[in-house]
This record gives C-alpha cells, sequence and structure tokens, in this order.
C-alpha cells in the first residue's frame, strides 16, 4: 500500500506534537509490511510520516521536486533529508533544476500518481502558494486519489 504525504510545513510545537501523533495513528492501521510512505521529504508532516513509518518497520519512496530542492529546506533539516534519502527504497525525480512552486507542484503531482491514497495534513484552507497543500489535495481528489485530512482539534498554523 503506497500512500502519499502533503502538509503545511512551520507549525508551532504543540500543533506539531499532535500532529505527529495522529500521523502515528493513521499509520497504525496499515500492515507495517505492506506500508509505503511515498515524500518530498521537506521538514514537518513529510519527514514525520516517513519516520513513522520506518518506525514501524514500513518503507519509503522519496519523491524530489528539483535538484536545488534540498537547498531550500532549512539547514537543521538537512541532515534528516539525507538519511531518509539514504534509506529510500526509490526516489522519483521531476527532472527540474530550481526549486520553485511550479516544481513543487510537479513533485506533488508524481507523488499522487505513485499513491494509493494521500494523507494530507490540512487546515482546509486554500494554498497561500501555487503547489500548497490545498493545491496538493485538489488535485488528487481530481485525479480520484482518497484523501485523509489530518487536523487535529486545537492545531494552528502560525
Amino acid at each position: 500500500m503506497r500512500v502519499g504525504i502533503t502538509g503545511h510545513r512551520g507549525l508551532g510545537k504543540q500543533t506539531e506534537e499532535m500532529v505527529k501523533t495522529a500521523l502515528r495513528r493513521e499509520l497504525e492501521a496499515f500492515e507495517p509490511t505492506e506500508l509505503c510512505i511515498v515524500s518530498c521529504i521537506a521538514d514537518g508532516p513529510d519527514a514525520w510520516a516517513a519516520e513513522a513509518a520506518l518506525d514501524f518497520g514500513g518503507r519509503i519512496e522519496v519523491v524530489i521536486p528539483a535538484v536545488q530542492y534540498r537547498q531550500g529546506l532549512p539547514k537543521e533539516h538537512h541532515a534528516t533529508y539525507d538519511r531518509l534519502i539514504s534509506i529510500a527504497a526509490e526516489v522519483h525525480e521531476t527532472g527540474m533544476v530550481e526549486s520553485t512552486d511550479r516544481a513543487h507542484m510537479a513533485g506533488s503531482e508524481i507523488l499522487v500518481g505513485l499513491v494509493d491514497q494521500l494523507i494530507a495534513v490540512w487546515d482546509g484552507q486554500p494554498a497561500r502558494g501555487y503547489g500548497g497543500t490545498g493545491d496538493v489535495v485538489a488535485y488528487a481528489r481530481s485525479m480520484g486519489v482518497p484523501v485523509t485530512v489530518v487536523w487535529p482539534d486545537g492545531a494552528s498554523r502560525d
């Protein structure tokens, strides 16, 4: 079972803990040996879901939106990114170089095309920029990919 992950980055510490707990609860429903998380492994929900799947005995596949993608992630996340990509069962690339909104959406489109369902850590609001979580959810739904929204009571952005 391939499960994609998308979600808001930059969540506060309290929301982070609630989301991590909710993600683990969602992933516990899957048979660990059959679980594969497909993720762009950005800081936040992308990496949290990948790490949880690995903790449960699942595997991960990584989608890299652009050659320069890692450079655009927070420096403190680089070690986690490097570790996760090094143990990925497969790595998929868009072929784009610059880490732009267009590249991020292209990566998300590849991700959606690979999965049986999508988990979205999403507040239900429209994307703040092209390729944001709301856009990825809309794309997945338009492609007939089931979407499970994870947004715990009390969670907030900013």
